[in-house]
């Protein structure tokens, strides 16, 4: 969930000076030298009749059991998310190498007619000299000296023409075998358009769900809505800043991360849009991978196949532009920036903002400049 205005506590390394203009506009932060935390719950508010609201505010009970439906519906939309963009990845190179295929086609093609040509043109030498044995043609011809150079010509082009039959023989099966590898990619391209095709439906489905299940509450049901989620949020935060862990963080960024960093918080209050990588918009893992791009490091495009190739590090080993993962199927990625907090996109109606390193449950954290 991506909070608004945050109050800090004492302790942590300072990294975030880098992101305080760009965030003021969004969030509150400390000065350097704090760490991130959330605000304390507040109060559930009270409707009297003399509100003028249609109905009083349902228990936080009712309203909590909304926030649990709303992060399964949204969990699932990332998990299906996630699913698009590993098969959108893999269309993509999928094409590139059928592409590369049909190219060593053609050519292999031309050189087959080529040598087909050659050895045309060798059977006709031979057939010109009647297809004698040496002996025969030796003591038939007029100048034996001749025929001995001739013969060793003879011997020669026979050296030659095997060669080429075996060249030739070689093109025809490297011909084959390209065929068969573009007719594979074909079909693995055609099955990753339907995975792509189903994981575009439950996403639509779980995002309209989850819309309308918020389209039934009434503004003041919104808002205290809102509150639950950042008081789980500001809880979780909480939790994880009490193990002590953020004083055992001192890694600075190197500097690579720091360009990721700065990437990172010049995306702040961008919309989070699913299978978005830039520049307008972005989903969880478009974000995080493109501000490693921009830092010229390229890393996976999923947060699934983040958390699978790049380098795993302790949580308190962690330093700004590190990639933390979230959940235990890795459906949610950020970029760690220092002092306890993230930059990330949260979820659909949400935008690129900065959040508290701990305030979802974590599964490792990751350094793609290892």
């Amino acid at each position: 969930m991506g909070p608004d205005k945050r109050t800090v506590r004492a302790g942590g390394s300072g990294i975030l000076a880098t992101a305080v203009t760009v965030v003021c506009a969004v969030t509150v932060l400390a000065a350097p030298g704090t760490a991130f935390a959330a605000p304390a719950p507040t109060p559930s508010p009270t409707v009297s009749a003399s509100a003028g609201t249609s109905a009083a505010l349902p228990p936080d009970k009712d309203l909590e059991a909304v926030r649990e439906k709303l992060d399964a519906l949204y969990h699932d939309a990332a998990v299906a998310t996630d699913a698009y963009n590993a098969a959108e990845e893999a269309a993509r190179k999928q094409s590139a190498e059928i592409v590369d295929l049909a190219q060593k086609i053609v050519k292999g093609q031309q050189k087959l007619d080529a040598l087909k040509e050659r050895a045309g043109r060798a059977a006709a030498a031979q057939y010109r000299t009647g297809g004698l044995p040496d002996t025969a043609q030796l003591i038939l011809s007029d100048n034996p000296s001749e025929f001995l150079d001739g013969a060793g010509r003879v011997l020669q082009g026979e050296r030659a023409t095997k060669a080429l039959l075996r060249e030739l023989t070689q093109t025809q099966q490297d011909l084959r075998q390209y065929a068969a590898d573009a007719a594979d990619q074909w079909n693995r391209l055609e099955a990753g358009r339907k995975a792509k095709a189903a994981a575009k439906k439950k996403i639509k489905e779980r995002i309209a769900a989850a819309e309308k299940l918020q389209s039934k509450l009434e503004k003041k049901q919104k808002e205290r809505l809102a509150e639950l989620e950042r008081e789980a949020a500001y809880q979780q935060q909480t939790a994880w800043l009490g193990t002590g862990i953020l004083g055992e963080i001192h890694s600075k960024a190197s500097a690579a991360g720091r360009k990721a960093v700065a990437f990172a918080t010049a995306q702040l209050g961008k919309p989070y849009v699913w299978g978005a990588e830039g520049p307008d918009s972005y989903d969880c893992s478009g974000l995080t991978s493109q501000a490693w791009a921009s830092a010229g490091k390229p890393i996976p495009r999923t947060s699934e196949e983040q958390w699978k190739q790049l380098k795993h590090v302790d949580v308190k080993d962690m330093r700004p532009g590190d990639l933390i993962i979230y959940f235990d199927d890795a459906s949610h990625v950020a970029m760690y920036i220092g002092d306890g907090a993230i930059i990330q996109a949260p979820r659909p109606g949400r935008t690129v903002s900065v959040g508290g390193a701990g305030s979802m449950p974590i599964l490792g954290v990751v350094r793609p400049d290892a």
